[in-house]
């Protein structure tokens, strides 16, 4: 719980804010968000794009895209656009140190690879024609295996498409330790926000009565709402103390996590969650819930994995 993260990569002062891109509106979003986190941290920006030679050798001969010419002209493209995209980003934030990479791997593995020691690695939601059409699937991959943090920028469909700059950072926990990395990214991204923290706990694993013959209700409601509040306090402690300035707010609900957390994700700035839960049936917190959350929040969605 160290907040100077003495030993974590994503945390030296060399560690940047990666942004992908690749033509599409939502990654140029994507892009202006990554560039002001990076400005509010005092971080580098670096711009990643992919020329995705693969993808493209399966519209065009494989051969077509293997000559020196083709090549050249692409990497071209490929300098141009980033070069426009970094320009259009000094403009906004002067002082921004930026850089940027264009690669011919596939979008998927190079952001995998940049996270290692990236501070966040940040995407778009949808893409462009060509590659960029598989974004889905590179969202997935990405969040799947990354390193570190990644956030999905989701802009809110109830409010012409705009990526929202206020609220609460919201995060999901289930009680186990292997989410702590994302308790941890949460209180940061509060405390660098000047939001306020709701810790959204959901105990969905048991059968409250569903069936009057369950031998598996052995507690009353009232009974394991007390037990889990505990558990609650007891994880956030210590997060309080090493983040006295953030205001928490803690709310447990006995329902579906994916469903509560995309209903706070409609008054969000940023909705916190881990890859993964516990196993069983708390193993859906947070593994589908995360899934589901970058497909359907209102709001940015920050995926961390366990170091």
């Amino acid at each position: 719980m160290d907040r100077q993260h003495n030993d974590d990569p994503h945390h030296l002062a060399s560690a940047a804010v990666v942004a992908g891109i690749d033509g599409s509106q939502a990654s140029e979003t994507a892009l202006m968000w990554a560039a002001d986190m990076a400005d509010r941290c005092g971080r580098e920006l670096r711009i990643v794009h992919s020329l995705a030679l693969n993808r493209l050798a399966e519209v065009y001969n494989r051969y077509d895209v293997s000559i020196p010419a083709v090549l050249d002209a692409m990497r071209t493209t490929g300098e141009v656009y980033t070069g426009k995209a970094v320009a259009a980003v000094r403009r906004r934030y002067p002082r921004l140190r930026v850089s940027s990479v264009v690669s011919e791997d596939d979008p998927g593995p190079l952001l995998v690879r940049s996270s290692a020691g990236a501070y966040r690695v940040v995407i778009g939601t949808t893409g462009a024609s060509g590659w960029a059409s598989h974004l889905g699937s590179i969202v997935l991959a990405v969040t799947s295996h990354a390193h570190g943090a990644v956030v999905v920028v989701r802009t809110d469909p109830d409010a012409g498409k705009q990526v929202r700059a206020e609220g609460p950072v919201v995060v999901g926990v289930d009680g186990d330790p292997v989410g702590e990395p994302a308790l941890a990214a949460a209180f940061e991204e509060a405390a660098e926000r000047g939001a306020e923290l709701v810790v959204v706990h959901v105990w969905a694993d048991i059968n409250l009565g569903k069936y009057a013959d369950d031998p598996y209700l052995l507690e009353s409601f009232s009974a394991i709402a007390v037990t889990e509040e505990a558990l609650l306090a007891e994880r956030l402690a210590g997060w309080q103390e090493k983040y006295p300035e953030v205001a928490v707010t803690r709310m447990l609900y006995p329902l579906d996590p994916a469903t509560v957390l995309i209903d706070w994700s409609t008054r969000a700035q940023l909705v916190v969650v881990g890859s993964r839960g516990r196993g069983g049936f708390r193993g859906l917190l947070l593994g589908s819930t995360s899934n589901s959350l970058v497909q359907h929040a209102h709001c940015p969605v920050m995926v961390v994995r366990p170091h």
